[in-house]
């Protein structure tokens, strides 16, 4: 939340969120993210906050998260 449009990896998020011990497969973490955007996108399939960056990771846009 502190660095809005700083792109994280899936490994990075995974490491962050779960520790380095996690062994479990970095597709789980979009099923977390699309989770996380039907909570507090307005529009989850068009997404405002929780932005993708393709082949990388995702990024934190900034504004005013319901």
């Amino acid at each position: 939340m502190e660095q809005t449009g700083y792109v994280l990896t899936r490994s990075e998020l995974i490491r962050k969120a779960l520790g380095g011990e996690f062994l479990g497969i970095e597709r789980t973490l979009d099923s977390h993210i699309r989770n996380l955007r039907q909570k507090i996108e307005p529009h989850p399939k068009n997404p405002r906050y929780i932005k993708t960056v393709y082949g990388v990771g995702y990024r934190l846009e900034a504004g005013d998260v319901p």
